[in-house]
């Protein structure tokens, strides 16, 4: 199918690209399809996250597995009716201001997505981790 993107103009999106959210992603309830979009340059670790119903609205995604020593979520047993059984992809939003060096990602909402029923879903962990979580870190920071 095609899809009018807000960054990379109109693009063929795979029938297996395409997700929708069973439990809708905060603050915009109206839009439940989406695509996911991957950028050979950039890699695997970040993607973009394409309304299908408005080209305007489109998240930028982050793989969080590179901060597995930092962030081990925990599903609430309700997980399973939403989605579906089976094994999730887990990704977190990225805001990236115009000094990408402060990019933070949400590691207290992620994005789920179970890749057999493409259904997705935006939980609130019950675990204590911040909304804006930069990905980069000071220079000169002792972290």
């Amino acid at each position: 199918m095609k899809c009018k993107t807000r960054d990379f103009g109109e693009l063929e999106i795979r029938e297996e690209d395409v997700i929708t959210f069973a439990q809708p992603l905060f603050g915009f309830e109206s839009y439940k399809r989406f695509a996911l979009i991957h950028n050979e340059e950039i890699g695997e670790e970040m993607a973009w996250m394409q309304s299908l119903d408005e080209p305007s609205i489109c998240f930028v995604l982050f793989d969080p597995s590179a901060l597995a020593d930092l962030f081990a979520p925990r599903l609430p047993e309700s997980v399973g009716a939403t989605l579906g059984e089976g094994e999730y992809i887990c990704w977190v939003l990225c805001t990236i201001p115009q000094d990408v060096r402060k990019t933070t990602v949400n590691l207290k909402s992620p994005v789920f997505i179970n890749p057999r029923s493409r259904n997705a879903a935006q939980i609130i962990l019950e675990q204590d981790y911040p909304v804006r979580f930069p990905l980069m870190r000071e220079a000169g920071s002792s972290c």
